[in-house]
């Protein structure tokens, strides 16, 4: 008895601090976002002149990204525990395999960019701009984050709206919503220079959703409502 005491207690405990890290990961990832949009340009061919320049911003970015992702990570656990008994092999297999993925490129464009700024702390900056090192590593950094990993985003918001309104862990308009910004991701990526701002905004919508059904006392009631009608 004691042993399932400690347990059912732990086990209460997870999901608030996981809702409050997917709060987190969401404002420390578009703090991450600006920081960056604003330091360095756009175009992936630029010459690289921000790297004689103050980078602070930058490095404050970049040091950020690990707490993004172990935000992240939890905001993954709490979405598998309040899909509990619910939880489809299928659907948990896509949207956490698309979630680490997501992590995976964002932790290596987060590389690449760092990779380039240690080049350049070493040695005259100068050396580096325009540099066919340079282009290669921007343009990998470039690839990486906006085509690869914003697609693996949308992946995860389309296969976790789709356990939403399988399950009714959370309201249907969140999911209904999170297809919608999927689609702007896989669509839209390419023309909207801010497109992957959606993605950090809608896990910001979902925590708080679940943050506030938590401290409501009754965590699995959207998903209770939901069992047996599938």
């Amino acid at each position: 008895m004691p042993e399932n005491s400690v347990l059912t207690r732990a086990h209460l405990k997870t999901p608030k601090a996981a809702a409050i890290a997917g709060i987190v990961f969401s404002l420390l990832l578009v703090l991450i976002l600006w920081l960056l949009r604003t330091s360095i340009p756009a175009d992936p061919l630029e010459p690289g002149a921000w790297l004689a320049t103050d980078t602070t911003a930058i490095k404050v970015a970049l040091n950020l990204v690990p707490f993004a992702g172990i935000a992240f990570l939890w905001f993954i656990g709490v979405l598998r525990d309040r899909l509990g008994q619910l939880e489809d092999r299928f659907f948990a297999s896509v949207f956490f395999g698309s979630a680490l993925l997501f992590l995976a490129m964002l932790f290596a464009a987060a590389a690449v960019i760092g990779a380039v700024m240690l080049v350049a702390s070493v040695s005259d900056p100068n050396e580096l701009i325009s540099s066919a090192t340079f282009r290669f590593a921007r343009a990998v950094s470039y690839i990486i984050m906006n085509v690869y990993a914003i697609k693996m985003a949308a992946v995860f918001m389309i296969s976790t709206s789709t356990v939403v309104i399988r399950t009714g862990i959370a309201p249907r308009w969140i999911a209904f919503l999170g297809f919608l910004l999927a689609a702007i991701l896989l669509i839209g990526s390419s023309f909207i220079s801010w497109s992957i701002a959606v993605f950090p905004s809608w896990v910001f919508l979902i925590s708080v959703y679940i943050l506030i059904d938590n401290l409501g006392g009754n965590p699995l009631a959207g998903a209770g409502t939901r069992v047996g009608t599938d």
